[in-house]
């Protein structure tokens, strides 16, 4: 069974325990965890009505989701984000928000909200099982069953991200990590080599100015990429420059073109980029966003447009609509619709009920 890319959260719902106590009682019984199940199952789960290992069950469940969220190790101490949410305990508001950003931004909380918003628009509703069918096609996998989402929506919503179910409010989410929800569609299109060119300038220490070059060789060493020496302006700069985390100066000398001076700009913030950046590189499939938001109705408007790039987007946005109502799942696209100008497209999709299949899919 692969693992869970969504944290374990059994007996850590709001729903069932308070955040403040249980920090408390971490605090409490740092170094022994016997002790500090003991007193979760005195606190919450003695007058439950079944046999006592079942309470200790339900304790440990809670320390396990503790140790899924980051809070504390396997010995019930503190990590630093612990340390931290300790610290806020008697702030309610400010503990939520501490935990709702490190959800957002360390717990695949952002994908997660991602998706919702690209169910809702796509004009279907949100729930438990197709919610774990869309991040599944991303590449993030939870158990069928699990309580994982549903759990990382109870304390996103404490903060206020969720209201009133799954619906998402985009003024908190940016408030919390000062970015908008749209920014993880700009770090996903981004290639390896322009991740790896900004994640180098992100951990940097100030703002620059630095030479193209030198950041372009850094990020070769670090990272294993490989670039383009002549084309790195077209290929790197420019599209990390026209969406707003870099500045360039040009620079010139009596022997021709010298690198450019590259500026980090206020939006190339570190304590977001880079983790957000790693969440979108354990993502598959990011070609697939645009398609899978698409209601029906307008794929099939488009459809009939006399622009082929659309037709051609639009006829790979219908096949997958239709091999998502027999329940396969998208490999990967061989040739895609805006290629053969809205003529053809060719997708792989794989069935796994009862036997494995693989499906050609040509429309």
């Amino acid at each position: 069974m692969p693992k869970s890319d969504l944290p374990f959260g059994s007996e850590f719902s709001p729903s069932q325990i308070e955040l403040r106590t249980v920090l408390e009682l971490a605090f409490k019984h740092a170094g022994d965890w016997k002790a500090f199940e003991d007193a979760v199952r005195e606190t919450y789960f003695e007058s439950n009505e079944t046999i006592e290992s079942n309470r200790r069950k339900l304790a440990n469940n809670t320390k396990l989701s503790m140790i899924a969220y980051g809070i504390i190790d396997r010995n019930v101490n503190f990590t630093d984000f612990g340390r931290e949410l300790y610290a806020l305990r008697n702030d309610e508001k400010a503990l939520y928000r501490a935990l709702a950003k490190h959800i957002l931004l360390n717990l695949n909380g952002a994908v997660l909200v991602q998706c919702v918003r690209d169910i809702q628009a796509s004009g279907e509703t949100v729930d438990l099982v197709k919610l774990r069918e869309w991040l599944e096609e991303r590449g993030i996998h939870f158990p069928r069953g699990g309580k994982h989402a549903s759990i990382m929506r109870l304390w996103l919503e404490k903060a206020g991200v969720f209201s009133s179910g799954w619906n998402v409010d985009e003024a908190v989410f940016l408030d919390l990590i000062k970015a908008p929800v749209e920014e993880l569609d700009v770090l996903a299109r981004f290639t390896p080599e322009q991740r790896a060119y900004l994640k180098v300038l992100a951990n940097l220490e100030g703002q620059g100015p630095y030479q193209s070059n030198d950041i372009e060789k850094l990020a070769s060493e670090t990272y294993g990429v490989q670039f383009n020496e002549k084309m790195l302006p077209k290929t790197v700069l420019y599209p990390l420059r026209d969406t707003g985390f870099i500045r360039l100066e040009r620079g010139t000398s009596y022997h021709g073109a010298k690198p450019f001076k590259v500026f980090a700009t206020d939006k190339l913030n570190a304590e977001v980029v880079l983790p957000m950046l790693e969440q979108v590189e354990r993502l598959t499939g990011t070609e697939l966003r645009p398609l899978l938001r698409k209601p029906l109705g307008e794929i099939l408007d488009e459809l009939k447009s006399n622009n082929t790039y659309v037709k051609g987007l639009a006829l790979e946005a219908l096949a997958f609509k239709l091999m998502r109502l027999i329940d396969l799942q998208y490999v990967y696209t061989r040739l895609k619709g805006n290629q053969t100008g809205g003529a053809e497209v060719d997708v792989i999709f794989e069935g796994t009920r009862l036997a494995f299949s693989r499906w050609q899919v040509q429309c």
